[in-house]
């Protein structure tokens, strides 16, 4: 007889389906082929601006770094142009200060990691405790780690029902849900970590690759995975859910083929920042750098720029 974690992992993926890996590697590989050129580009390279979370999730971290985080957040560069990033990252004790410097009118929203960053390994109190705290003090956002350990275990349930309590706990706040891809190990693992998820989240809510804390974080392979499950579930649904792709996005040409992988997986719906972000504050610079190169001709040093802080 099959051992019970046997059955339930059959029985999950037998519901949402297999991945098949060689195709999806080589239908990955064709993004990076698109050619953006010119109004296209610039079009683009704003758009992934726009769509950046700033973060800083540092032991060190100050009310002060947190208030220099929150300026290149709202005006990243000098010229008007350019667009706010779509939020800034922080810890729950950092949230009230993010608050106080980007103020109650600002397009760039709070987002906080909770429930036991990045390992999750607490009780489920005490992770709602935090998102409730993260909350209050004025978190627009709440950026969640799943039960590895126990999806890996074949309770299914298990880490369903605790995504459903921490959603219940963001109350109007956005819930992101972050698999992390590494730990989980496989696509089947990944797709079926999605779909676990999905169901207990709202419209607009997020499914996300990575803490940005382990070796391996965002892949176009993972990412692919994750739109592919997010447009099955649309199309069974009807409910849009969010995507967002964390550490390791580090040059404006990653980000270019990852948007060329939204629009062809999931259409233009998804081409803004409440469908879709980049959990990849290195990132700002080398956009910020290609914005220019497009306006002037030519590369400012990368430290023209103030020093971006962390991938995730």
């Amino acid at each position: 007889m099959a051992a019970p974690v046997q059955i339930a992992v059959r029985r999950l993926f037998n519901d949402v389906g297999p991945v098949d890996s060689v195709g999806l590697e080589e239908r990955v590989a064709k993004y990076g082929t698109r050619s953006l050129k010119k109004n296209a580009k610039r079009f683009g390279l704003k758009l992934a601006v726009s769509m950046i979370d700033l973060t800083t999730l540092e032991g060190k971290d100050t009310r002060r770094k947190v208030e220099a985080l929150c300026q290149k957040a709202r005006q990243p560069h000098d010229d008007l142009g350019t667009p706010a990033v779509a939020a800034v990252c922080v810890y729950p004790a950092m949230v009230r200060h993010a608050r106080r410097a980007l103020g109650p009118h600002s397009s760039v929203r709070i987002a906080s990691v909770a429930t036991a960053f990045p390992s999750g390994q607490t009780a489920l109190k005490t992770r709602l405790a935090e998102v409730k705290w993260a909350v209050a003090e004025g978190a627009d956002e709440i950026d969640m780690v799943i039960n590895r350990g126990a999806f890996l275990a074949g309770e299914f349930s298990l880490v369903q029902d605790e995504i459903a309590a921490v959603r219940t706990t963001c109350g109007a706040a956005t819930l992101k849900v972050i698999l992390e891809v590494s730990e989980l190990e496989t696509y089947d693992n990944i797709r079926a970590a999605s779909f676990l998820a999905m169901p207990v989240l709202r419209s607009g809510d997020f499914i996300k690759t990575s803490t940005g804390k382990t070796t391996l974080n965002a892949t176009l392979g993972n990412n692919q995975v994750m739109l592919e499950a997010i447009r099955d579930y649309y199309l069974s649904t009807g409910v849009p859910i969010a995507m967002k792709p964390a550490g390791g996005i580090r040059t404006a040409k990653q980000a270019l083929t990852f948007l060329v992988a939204v629009k062809e997986t999931l259409g233009d719906a998804w081409l803004n920042n409440t469908r879709y972000r980049f959990g990849a504050s290195a990132l700002l610079n080398d956009l910020l750098r290609q914005l220019e190169k497009e306006k002037t001709g030519a590369y400012p040093a990368p430290y023209y720029f103030s020093e971006a802080t962390e991938s995730y």
